[in-house]
C-alpha cells in the first residue's frame, strides 16, 4: 500500500486523537521532499507523547524468570501508558549497540535540523569497512534530509549516517558530541558513542535501559514514527554530476518485512535492528496490544538472527499474557 501525502496528514489527525502511532500499517513510501523542490513543510510536530516527566523505572533484573532469553542478551519491555517496566534481563549492562545507534542519529538531526534542508556529502561519507551495509554515496552527491532519514531507518546504510552528521556542524566529531550531550539530557547517562552509525568502535556503548529512553524521546517526532512502519522507501538523489539516481530500499523489520509471525493479540509498529560482531543481534521496537496501549521491547546482543526473533516473539508475548 502506498500512502499519499493527504492520506499521512489525515493518519497523523487520526493518531493524534487515538494516541496510537500506525502510520499507514507496513506502509511504502515515495519522498515528499527533493532537493529539486523547494517545497518547504517540516513535520517535525510532537506526535507521540515521550513521558519524558513518568518514565518506566528499571532494575537490572526484573521478571526475568517469565521470559527465556539468551543468556548473554541484555532486554527489557516497557509498557508506555502505565510507565512500567514488564521484564528486564541485564538492562542496565554496557553494551554494543551496532545499529540502534542510528535512532540517536536520528533523534539529533530532527532536533537540530530542518527535513528540506539539503546535505551534500564530503570526504568523511566513505565506510570502509568490510560488509557495512551502505548505498555507496560519493563526496558531492546531494539529498535532503528527510531523504537521508528514511534511507537511514528503513536501510541502516552507514554511509548515509555519514553524511547526516557531517552536515552539522564543522564534522562528524562535532554531530557525535551532540549525540552524547542529547544522550545525557534525556537520561541515558550509561551510553557514550564515538560515530553516527553503530561500527565497532572503543567507547562506544549503550544499555537496554537507555535505548529505550533514546527510542522513546525520538517517537516525540511525526516523522520517526512514520519512518519506523514504512516497509519500502523509494527516492531520487542528486549525484556529484548532477545526475540523477534513483533508489529503493526495503526494510530490515522481519516483523514488517512478514519473514518473522508477532504473537496474537500484538502489533508490531516498527523499530530498529542493529548487527555487528561485536554488538551482536540487536532489535528494538515500538508494538501496541489490541487496546492500542503502546509498549517498546529492547534486546541486545543475541546470538544470532534466528534466536533473536525468536526471543523478542516472547518477550512481545508478555503483553497479553
Amino acid at each position: 500500500m502506498r500512502c499519499t501525502n493527504k492520506l499521512l496528514r489525515a493518519l497523523s489527525i487520526v493518531l493524534l486523537g487515538t494516541i496510537c502511532v500506525t502510520g499507514c500499517s507496513g506502509l511504502s513510501y515515495s519522498s515528499k521532499y527533493s532537493v529539486t523542490s523547494s517545497q518547504s513543510d517540516n513535520r517535525n510536530t510532537l506526535y507521540y507523547p515521550t513521558f519524558a516527566s513518568e518514565l518506566c523505572v528499571a532494575e537490572d533484573n526484573m521478571n526475568e524468570n517469565d521470559v527465556e532469553i539468551a543468556e548473554v542478551a541484555s532486554a527489557g519491555l516497557f509498557d508506555l501508558n502505565k510507565k512500567e517496566t514488564l521484564f528486564a534481563k541485564n538492562v542496565n549492562m554496557q553494551v554494543q549497540p551496532a545499529s540502534l545507534t542510528k535512532v540517536m542519529t536520528a533523534l539529533v538531526a530532527l532536533k537540530y535540523g530542518k527535513l528540506d534542508q539539503v546535505l551534500e556529502a564530503h570526504s568523511d561519507v566513505y565506510v570502509t569497512e568490510s560488509g557495512a551495509q551502505k548505498i555507496n554515496l560519493k563526496e558531492g552527491d546531494r539529498m535532503t534530509l528527510d531523504q537521508a532519514l528514511r534511507i537511514l531507518l528503513i536501510y541502516s546504510a552507514n554511509d548515509v549516517a555519514n553524511l547526516i552528521a557531517s552536515n552539522f556542524g564543522s564534522s562528524i566529531e562535532d554531530f557525535v558530541g551532540l549525540m552524547n550531550k542529547e544522550a545525557q539530557a534525556i537520561g541515558a547517562t550509561n551510553s557514550h558513542f564515538a560515530n553516527p552509525h553503530g561500527l565497532t568502535a572503543d567507547e562506544h556503548y549503550v544499555t537496554a535501559y537507555d535505548m529505550y529512553l533514546i527510542f522513546n524521546a525520538a517517537m516525540q517526532y511525526d516523522t520517526f514514527s512514520e519512518i519506523i512502519n514504512t516497509t519500502e522507501y523509494s527516492t531520487t538523489y542528486l549525484e556529484s554530476s548532477g545526475t540523477s539516481k534513483e533508489i529503493t530500499v526495503s526494510t530490515t523489520n522481519g516483523y514488517l518485512k512478514g519473514d518473522k509471525q508477532q504473537p496474537s493479540g500484538v502489533t508490531v509498529i516498527g523499530g530498529k535492528t542493529g548487527t555487528t560482531q561485536a554488538a551482536g543481534h540487536c532489535l528494538i521496537l515500538l508494538a501496541r496490544d489490541t487496546a492500542s496501549n503502546p509498549y517498546i521491547a529492547v534486546i541486545m546482543r543475541d546470538t544470532d538472527s534466528g534466536q533473536l526473533y525468536t526471543d523478542m516473539t516472547s518477550l512481545l508475548n508478555e503483553i497479553v499474557n
